[in-house]
């Protein structure tokens, strides 16, 4: 390895863009992370996260060998140990644990901290399959509208964004695209600047990306799927439609044209706080202006009626047959288009009991009180749930038993590391062999070590090797190197877009782009091979086979006035860097938003402190008070750390019931209380 030069790398955070990378390296060490300009989508420009790297990289506070705890749980005193003896104590723990209550005890927790694949779904998978621990069903960011798309769509295949260069009209639908998709947005002002494209943003805050937009539409939290139907309706009774494309590639049009006759925009707009005439305008544009091309946000699907959100909003393309079009159609998210050989990767032919229990992540805190036979021990790595979890008091208080054997492995002793027994430094994505598959962008990217290990931290496949050996697995999928994997994960017959991908091809080029064809003409992976606008999946499964408006859920105990919003902010990404320096400066503070109306009704001045409050829990913020949500709804934004003497984690707010699909997480559907702080 060269201790000084210019390398290629890849971003690795849970992000769309995932951003070629140039890292600078000088006598071993990073000093400079920029964009690399030769990168077909990302062209060189990176967000501040990504800028500000080294600050993480190199911060005073990341762990740099493995340790053990020496007080109370929570309270973040630990002392050095070997590798040697951390591994054992984990195998002889878990030996006994397996003995005593049987594998289902372990439960593995992790998510996508970082987004290699060998790092978050590789050698983990494999081992605690061979281990027979109980499975961790990880839907906490995206699959309830996934599952909503996939009715409609039949998967997660949009249109190429290199090519929305041509869309005239861009509607980012629920999502702060400045700070979470920001290519999608240079490419839209790209096209607004060449061929005079119009920008609209509807969501429930005028957030960065609602503030460039040219027509910014606020609208009440859950009730995203009345607005689409409202806008059908007004497409069909206004004949803004393209009868040849609904004949030729749906179906179901014929019911749905019946159906959406109930959604006048009289009605749709009680539901959505959207004016009428707003509604008739914005429908007008998307029928009148080709190509259109509306991305989905996150945002509305972390509803109870997320998934039907986006099933819901995924058919407006189909109606004005702008999937035909260059530049017209929609982007959910395009992993489909780079799905790899799970199978071959994960190995689920290691799993004995094939009936081992799957535990939904959004339950946690539920499942560390109540399941029978009781987890005893919680293995934690790409992911902070301390933090990030719903309902965070009922997870902490889980983390807290004294009787959970809880590991963790990551950079930093996190908030959910504090409650650990053994703590295991990671390497960074920059010390990792890897590969990376955009769900955005159509590029599949390669990482290969850029510096030595950061201390005595090792990589998640390091660590479930030696976990295999100390555990006694002799199976040959746990010796296999980086390359034999990335080899195995890229054979995938069923998958033609990676015909002419493989790891060698990687190694020479950087990243590759997959053979990516316009999907229609063509035939979708639907039951009909057509855009499923009736769908009897979905009837079979208990939902309405037509798009439909369902509100969010009636809580007796959420007798609270405001709808609760906890978006991401600009410069964190969930809970990775609200730890670090350089970012908790360039975000400031974490701030509610509200209504000037409704401050002015609880006596609340700007730049007030504020209690807020409900059952599951209660935090203090400063009051930022505007017009930029409407009134009856309160904004927060990012996954602030829980530094001393501060009440700032939002989601000890948040309900962990699940979405309408895909148990997917509902976030956005908690109500509060909200009281100047006395």
């Amino acid at each position: 390895m060269q201790s000084s030069g210019v390398f290629r790398s890849v971003c690795s955070l849970d992000c769309p863009d995932q951003c070629g990378l140039l890292v600078h390296k000088e006598d071993g060490r990073i000093v400079k992370v920029e964009g690399d300009p030769d990168h077909p989508v990302t062209k060189g420009n990176i967000c501040n996260k990504v800028r500000h790297m080294t600050e993480r990289l190199y911060d005073e506070n990341r762990l740099k060998y493995p340790m053990k705890r020496t007080g109370r749980k929570g309270d973040g005193k630990f002392e050095r140990i070997s590798w040697e003896e951390a591994i054992s104590t984990i195998t002889s723990r878990w030996k006994d644990l397996i003995q005593t209550y049987g594998p289902e005890s372990i439960l593995p927790y992790s998510f996508y901290g970082n987004m290699g694949n060998l790092t978050a779904e590789g050698m983990d998978r494999r081992f605690f399959n061979r281990l027979g621990a109980s499975g961790l069903d990880r839907t906490i960011c995206s699959v309830a509208g996934s599952t909503g798309y996939k009715y409609t769509m039949g998967g997660s295949f949009g249109i190429d964004p290199e090519d929305t260069i041509h869309s005239k009209l861009f509607i980012f639908w629920g999502i702060n695209a400045v700070s979470t998709n920001m290519h999608q947005v240079a490419l839209a002002q790209k096209a607004r600047k060449q061929n005079g494209a119009k920008i609209i943003v509807i969501d429930v805050h005028k957030n960065q990306t609602g503030k460039l937009a040219d027509w910014f539409i606020p609208i009440l939290p859950g009730t995203d799927s009345a607005l689409a139907l409202g806008m059908m309706h007004i497409l069909f009774k206004d004949h803004l439609i393209d009868q040849d494309f609904l004949e030729k590639y749906t179906v179901g049009w014929k019911e749905l044209r019946e159906h959406v006759k109930q959604y006048d925009p009289a009605k749709v707009s009680e539901i959505t706080g959207v004016p009428v005439e707003d509604i008739y305008k914005l429908a007008r544009m998307y029928g009148e202006t080709s190509p259109s091309f509306i991305r989905i946000g996150n945002g509305p699907q972390h509803h109870d009626n997320g998934g039907m959100f986006v099933r819901t909003v995924s058919c407006l393309p189909a109606i004005t047959g702008q999937w035909k079009v260059k530049g017209g159609g929609a982007i959910k998210g395009n992993s489909g288009y780079l799905s790899h050989n799970t199978v071959k990767l994960q190995r689920p032919d290691l799993l004995k009991n094939k009936a081992t229990r799957v535990i939904n992540m959004n339950l946690l805190g539920d499942a560390l009180f109540s399941l029978d036979p009781p987890i005893q021990s919680l293995y934690v790595y790409g992911t902070n749930p301390a933090v990030v979890a719903p309902e965070g008091n009922k997870v902490r208080k889980g983390l807290e038993r004294e009787d959970l054997f809880v590991v963790v492995h990551d950079l930093f002793l996190t908030e959910t590391a504090k409650y650990a027994d053994i703590v295991l430094p990671a390497t960074s994505s920059y010390e990792n062999t890897d590969f990376y598959t955009s769900y955005w962008h159509h590029y599949i990217q390669l990482q290969q070590p850029v510096i030595s290990p950061f201390g005595e931290s090792k990589s998640n496949v390091e660590v479930f090797r030696l976990l295999a050996r100390g555990m006694g697995f002799n199976d040959s999928a746990f010796e296999e190197t980086e390359a034999d994997m990335i080899r195995q994960a890229l054979d995938h017959p069923g998958n033609p877009y990676l015909e002419e991908i493989d790891f060698e091809g990687l190694v020479e080029h950087h990243y590759l782009k997959a053979k990516v064809k316009p999907l229609f003409p063509g035939e979708l992976p639907t039951p009909s091979g057509k855009i499923e606008l009736y769908s009897s999946q979905m009837k079979q499964a208990g939902h309405p086979p037509l798009p439909t408006y369902i509100p969010l859920v009636e809580d007796d105990a959420e007798k609270h006035l405001y709808q609760f919003i906890p978006g991401p902010n600009h410069n964190f990404l969930n809970s990775t860097f609200s730890n670090n320096e350089k970012h908790i400066t360039l975000e400031k503070e974490p701030r509610l938003f509200m209504n000037r109306e409704d401050a002015e009704i609880a006596g609340i001045l700007d730049g007030e402190k504020v209690l807020v409050w409900n059952q599951r829990g209660e935090v203090v913020l400063k009051a930022s008070v505007d017009e930029n949500v409407l009134p009856g709804v309160v904004v927060t934004q990012g996954l602030w750390a829980d530094t001393v003497g501060t009440q700032q984690l939002v989601n000890s707010l948040t309900p962990d019931r699940v979405a309408d699909m895909g148990g997917g997480a509902t976030f956005f559907s908690g109500r509060v209380s909200v009281e100047k702080l006395r």
